[in-house]
């Protein structure tokens, strides 16, 4: 997801660009290639290009219910900050940014979206991904999943020191 951006290093402050982005890259360094599709909208500010956009890809998780693979739709809001590396005039290197994990436009004054949409990717997806809200897991005890029906496995024991209190509750 690279971009020529040297006519709008060169555009007056407050200019803005807008892309269509439509490619196919490997989203979560997974190995595997994930379609991204979006806008983005590029202004000039008096010092770098902030970039805005809204992208959707799709992920292949795995339920942390029922362990079973899925796909996940990932909806993805973007708002970086991008500084050349070099004067788009004069060709003069500039002083890199000072906070760290900076973007920067390369010295072709190419834009790479690849590392920002792979960051806000792995952001995106959930710590406890699910295949479905209802998913029902896995049996505890012979490991079913309980999604594909019901096991043959008997009623949990009950701890006779929790006795009392079931009892209690069932009042």
């Amino acid at each position: 997801m690279q971009m020529n951006v040297s006519q709008l290093l060169q555009a007056p402050v407050g200019t803005t660009r807008n892309f269509q982005i439509k490619e196919v890259i490997d989203v979560i360094n997974d190995g595997q290639l994930h379609p991204i599709e979006g806008k983005v909208r590029m202004l000039r500010t008096s010092r770098s290009i902030l970039v805005k956009g809204k992208l959707r890809t799709e992920v292949e998780l795995t339920c942390s219910r029922c362990l079973s693979p899925f796909v996940s739709p990932l909806n993805l809001i973007i708002e970086e900050e991008y500084m050349p590396t070099v004067d788009v005039f004069t060709g003069i290197p500039l002083p890199l940014p000072d906070e760290p994990g900076s973007f920067t436009i390369d010295s072709h004054h190419i834009l790479d979206l690849t590392e920002a949409v792979r960051q806000y990717s792995l952001l995106s997806i959930p710590m406890k991904p699910v295949c479905d809200n209802d998913c029902a897991g896995l049996c505890p005890i012979c490991g079913q999943n309980l999604n594909q029906g019901p096991c043959d496995c008997s009623a949990q024991k009950i701890d006779p020191r929790w006795s009392t209190l079931i009892q209690s509750r069932k009042q």
